[in-house]
């Protein structure tokens, strides 16, 4: 999920109670939710799409959910002493407790894969024990419901605090809304996967439904046909069936993407994280490496590798 959701939830736990435990809670609940995508540091020395092997992957596994909020707890535990040293420690600050710094960190770090988990880009939950990627379906990367939604209730919550009020129950209702509303889009995309069961010969091999941009209630079906080519069951209303191909020109068969990978680091980050991955022809006859669930609007120019030497073998229709 996008870092305003990430850092929403950290504010959200926080204003439910838990930031009584212990002084610098809210940064250390708030900076936890975000702490690891400290792996998007890997585009400083990665290049082209070579990121995409590595992000959501050794920061978003076991052990770092226990290694980085230690690393965050040490650190608020040490700005705090050295602000008592310098005499600058604001007066209002509850105690530190280097325990419920680490307990605080710990859960805002569990919530950040949590939520990676449920969209349609994916997460390596197990890194480094695994490399298998897992994916929920279930909210988009970004989702405007949940920022109106929770971004009120911390504004509330914060306002009742503000005038002594009873500032925690607007967080709790929040978080119970929330859990509900995953819960809803759980179930339509259960739903809506089952739909790709139903659809006319030839019967899909694999079947996606990814969540849309603001639309929660629908979802866009991507089926995998033998021979690779992935279509798209996108339309509320409209017979089950398939629609379009997910490619703006001319589908290529598969290379022989084992020996290609060999000495394209690109192409091997990008097979290594791709899902619907399928081969489209350029304009000059090469094959064009997409994934159908990022293939169309503006992460159409963001998610390809592009193989010049390698000559188009166009698929019949």
């Amino acid at each position: 999920m996008d870092n305003l959701t990430h850092s929403l939830t950290g504010a959200l736990i926080g204003q439910a109670g838990l930031k009584r435990k212990t002084g610098l809670a809210m940064p250390a609940l708030i900076i936890g939710a975000n702490l690891p995508d400290v792996d998007a540091a890997c585009l400083f020395w990665l290049e082209g799409v070579e990121h995409l092997g590595f992000r959501r992957g050794i920061t978003h596994g076991p052990p770092a959910m226990v290694v980085l909020p230690l690393i965050l707890a040490g650190l608020l535990y040490g700005f705090d002493r050295w602000q008592t040293k310098r005499g600058t420690r604001p007066e209002g600050r509850l105690p530190i407790s280097f325990k419920w710094l680490f307990l605080l960190s710990f859960i805002a770090c569990l919530t950040h894969p949590a939520l990676d988990w449920m969209n349609s880009y994916g997460i390596r939950l197990l890194e480094p024990f695994s490399s298998r990627w897992f994916y929920g379906d279930v909210l988009f990367i970004i989702d405007i419901w949940l920022w109106l939604a929770m971004g009120f209730a911390t504004w509330l919550s914060l306002r009742r605090e503000k005038r002594g009020g009873d500032w925690e129950r607007p967080a709790r209702v929040a978080i119970a809304g929330t859990l509900a509303y995953i819960g809803v889009n759980a179930a339509i995309t259960s739903y809506q996967e089952g739909v790709n069961g139903r659809l006319a010969e030839p019967y899909p091999r694999d079947a996606i439904a990814m969540p849309v941009p603001a639309l929660f209630w629908n979802r866009e079906r991507l089926a995998k046909l033998d021979d690779g080519i992935w279509l798209s069951t996108e339309g509320e209303g409209k017979p089950f069936g398939y629609f379009y191909r997910y490619s703006a020109g001319t589908m290529c068969r598969m290379p022989d993407t084992d020996t290609l990978r060999q000495t394209n680091a690109d192409l091997d980050a990008f097979l290594f994280w791709s899902r619907a991955p399928f081969a489209e022809q350029a304009e000059d006859g090469s094959v064009i490496f997409r994934d159908a669930r990022f293939a169309g609007g503006p992460t159409r120019s963001t998610f390809f590798v592009a193989l010049p030497e390698v000559r188009c073998e166009p698929l019949s229709d």
